[in-house]
């Protein structure tokens, strides 16, 4: 039987496809990318904020469509939006066969087995038994750059947040295990591995008793063939001295970092639940310039909080052009139930959400365009990625892919997919670098 995946949201989500997907080839069933022609259909689901369910939701009901247009002899909605709305959704969708939660997805085989059967299966609950540390994975992504997931879960306590209830408590994967993963992308040709968790900065601390991201970033490091390493959600609150040096001493470690702040305000970050402050922000900002000199400082932040007051957001904007980051997402504030701040007071209109949105974001991209102006006349390292209408295009150790800028060039001689080009940049927009290759 075939089998099609939809996997939505996070690369995180797109981790568990993998695993899921690796399940049933084992099982003998026949992988396909065309949802027309698949038996089966799994849909790994997004639940976050409001936007992304009602992507999960619209992909679920367009999905449903090849059970009448198509072989679809089964759909299945697994993932987040499955583990906070469980049976709802056998209730209200009935083009879904059975649910599967964020605990519960290696059990694929089983409930589809049970579902060929006519039975409506509903599995969820259980984030904090399933096995993490063996992952192994069907890559459903071609090209030279994977994800390689640390940790699952979240113990962070931010108000706003859904993903401990839906992900389960912190729990670290063992280094080993990690290690030898990331030797596998290497050994089949991956050259960036881009480093993620819900909060990669406390990696190690409920397994082995301390910080174990530096470490494990030196042993990676060490591994052929891999090039970059580049590291995202990495709370401020645990980014410590040891995880500078080792930024700043390691080559193959992206001199780039995601730090969520979420906020410029610290009454907004109090209600919030954030354990900082602005003024350990800056100072942790201040450390990471002063001790690597190139770095890139991505960020996101939160508008439209409840309780954010005209004073509170001209205090973000003040933040935001006194740090002037290299790159930035700025998200309206979405209120979810069962999260503490779906009941806080002094909640924000969408219009007034959208308009901060709007004005966060002018001033970021006279930042960006500011900063990208410096790159004009410079050779940067590019990861060559595609090549459409007579250019390349690819990305520097800047970007991180999908979120951040791109770089378009020409060059006059042939350049493979996947590998890296001396690109001398030529110009500059407000997020993307423009440039040439030559020998």
């Amino acid at each position: 039987m075939h089998v099609a995946m939809i996997s939505l949201g996070c690369a995180k989500n797109l981790i568990d496809s993998e695993v899921m997907l690796n399940i049933l080839k084992d099982g003998k069933y026949e992988i396909t990318n065309d949802p027309y022609l698949a038996d089966i259909i799994i849909i790994n689901t997004c639940g976050f904020i409001e936007k992304a369910k009602q992507e999960s939701i619209n992909t679920i009901i367009e999905m449903g469509q090849y059970k009448e247009n198509g072989k679809c002899k089964l759909l299945i909605a697994a993932g987040c939006l499955a583990e906070r709305y469980k049976d709802e959704l056998l209730k209200e969708m009935p083009e879904l066969d059975s649910v599967i939660g964020t605990g519960d997805y290696k059990s694929i085989i089983e409930v589809i087995e049970k579902s060929l059967k006519g039975q409506k299966v509903s599995l969820y609950g259980h984030q904090d038994k399933v096995n993490i540390d063996k992952l192994d994975r069907y890559f459903s992504t071609q090209g030279s750059t994977a994800y390689i997931k640390i940790a699952e879960g979240c113990d962070n306590k931010c108000t706003y947040c859904i993903i401990p209830s839906l992900r389960g408590r912190y729990r670290s994967r063992k280094f080993e295990e990690i290690l030898a993963e990331a030797e596998l992308l290497a050994s089949k040709g991956i050259k960036e591995l881009i480093v993620i968790a819900q909060d990669t900065s406390v990696y190690g601390r409920d397994l082995y008793n301390k910080l174990m991201l530096p470490e494990l970033l030196k042993a990676m490091a060490q591994i052929n063939g891999i090039e970059w390493i580049r590291l995202l959600y990495t709370y401020p609150d645990e980014f410590n001295d040891d995880l500078i040096r080792v930024m700043a001493n390691e080559e193959k470690i992206c001199k780039y970092v995601d730090i969520p702040i979420q906020h410029g305000s610290n009454k907004i970050l109090k209600l919030m639940g954030r354990n900082t402050t602005k003024e350990k922000i800056l100072s942790l900002i201040n450390r990471l310039r002063k001790e690597i000199p190139d770095i890139t400082i991505r960020t996101t932040f939160i508008v439209g909080f409840p309780g954010e007051d005209e004073k509170d957001f001209e205090e973000l904007v003040e933040f935001v052009k006194k740090v002037r980051f290299d790159r930035m997402g700025v998200f309206t504030y979405s209120r979810e139930e069962d999260t503490p701040a779906y009941k806080l007071p002094n909640q924000i209109d969408e219009e007034t959400k959208l308009h901060r949105h709007d004005i966060l974001m002018s001033v970021q991209m006279d930042i960006s365009y500011g900063k990208n102006l410096n790159f004009i006349g410079k050779k940067l390292k590019v990861l060559t990625e595609g090549y459409e209408d007579g250019q390349y295009i690819g990305r520097t150790y800047r970007d991180a892919p999908e979120i951040d800028g791109l770089v378009y060039f020409t060059s006059n001689y042939e350049i493979k997919i996947g590998e890296f080009a001396d690109v001398f940049i030529t110009d500059a927009t407000d997020y993307d670098l423009l440039g040439e290759c030559k020998r």
